[in-house]
């Protein structure tokens, strides 16, 4: 696991460099990165980080082991696909919030534009086909390039090659190739790049952690940047299916976009670095960092969720006149926290007259809120529940 040279940081950054190959984009000549297969060579100095290990695999096994004693798991569940969907996505530009891709899934007007949030929804799209996909499919680059063409099925990167690694030279940052900050590998290099770390994915002589090998995954991904559109949210994607696939979780409850949203200069710099100097024990010492903190949060946020509605299901117990039915569209708000009459009728069975006069129970009980002020095709907000799902998850400045 280590090596005379993981001693001296200097020696083993060198020595873990790739090499450049000239290529051509947009008319200019640049020189694209190749990075070298995984795993780093000389190996990771892994000692200095083993106790931070240890305090994310106990975060994640928190996680996990609470997401198995919740009385509805798929509740949460729901919920933290759709976070980590807005995150992933907010990391790459948009500006929507968790109301708006409720508001879509409710089948009412939107409160942004509808590509914005649609490409919220085709994230949401992606985790959950990739996670039923698992379960016949090994994590492959048949997989990534299924995630990939539901990512970008519609919306602004339908034009951008959905399911297809590219065959012409993209760049990252910076107004044009020739002052871009990274060149990722020239198209001929790619399908070789990939094949490299598919191997590495399912190389059954590993000794690496499940955790350090999901870190080293995602930076190689997003170096080898085989899409023209999507590699970002992609590679985030992975974190989770790999640890899903490992057995670290059995439910998607991470949402590590969070930590890389709240550390975005980090990141971006941590990824690089990697690049230009071979720092990996670096870019791992932030990964696990991040994994701790956000399981650790997120177990947080599970245990006020639960506090919450059992604080509201007594709110209605002791305040409502019809407590059945009214207890009956308070769990169904646990699953959709925005909802329509009309929305909450279709899935509950309910009545319309009964989920008007529940809907409006509810509000006067303090338990939701009517957020559009119209008198016809009004939206509900339960806020308790959604205020803790958002924290964290407004827009970036524009």
């Amino acid at each position: 696991m280590t090596s005379p040279t993981a001693s001296d940081p200097a020696a083993a950054g060198a020595a873990r460099l790739g090499r450049f190959v000239e290529s051509v984009v947009a008319g200019e000549k640049v020189r694209a990165f190749v990075p070298p297969p995984l795993p780093p060579a000389p190996p990771l100095e892994l000692r200095p980080l083993l106790a931070l290990l240890g305090r994310a695999d106990r975060a994640l096994g928190r996680l996990d082991g609470l997401a198995q004693l919740l009385p509805d798991p798929q509740m949460f569940l729901y919920a933290y696909i759709r976070k980590e969907a807005l995150l992933s996505s907010q990391i790459e530009g948009t500006q929507s919030s968790l109301a708006d891709l409720f508001a879509l899934e409710a089948g009412e007007d939107l409160l942004a534009g509808f590509d914005e949030v649609r490409e919220v929804s085709n994230y949401v799209a992606a985790m959950q086909h990739g996670l039923e996909r698992l379960a016949t499919l090994p994590l492959s680059l048949r997989l990534i390039r299924e995630l990939h063409a539901r990512l970008l099925r519609d919306g602004r990167g339908a034009t951008k090659q959905p399911g297809e690694f590219r065959t012409s030279q993209n760049w990252v940052g910076g107004t044009r190739p020739g002052n871009a900050m990274f060149v990722p590998p020239p198209p001929p290099e790619v399908l070789a790049c990939l094949g490299q770390l598919e191997l590495f994915i399912h190389d059954p002589g590993t000794d690496l952690p499940p955790l350090i090998r999901a870190g080293l995954v995602h930076v190689q991904f997003e170096t080898i940047h085989p899409f023209l559109d999507g590699n970002g949210r992609v590679g985030r994607l992975l974190i989770t299916l790999m640890l899903c696939a490992e057995g670290i979780l059995r439910q998607p409850l991470l949402y590590l976009s969070l930590y890389f949203k709240s550390h975005r200069s980090d990141y971006y710099r941590l990824l690089q670095e990697v690049r230009e100097r071979g720092a990996w024990e670096a870019w791992l010492e932030f990964f696990l960092a991040g994994v701790e903190s956000t399981a650790s949060q997120a177990v947080d946020a599970a245990g006020r969720i639960i506090a919450l509605f059992d604080a509201d299901r007594r709110r209605i117990d002791t305040g409502a006149e019809r407590a059945g039915s009214v207890a009956r569209v308070h769990a169904h708000l646990q699953r959709r926290p925005l909802v329509s009459q009309k929305s909450v009728t279709a899935d509950t069975g309910l009545s319309a007259a009964t989920v008007n006069a529940a809907l409006q129970t509810l509000g006067r009980l303090g338990v939701i809120r009517e957020i559009t002020g119209r008198r016809r095709n009004r939206l509900y907000a339960y806020d308790g529940y959604l205020a803790i799902l958002s924290e964290g998850a407004q827009p970036l400045p524009a």
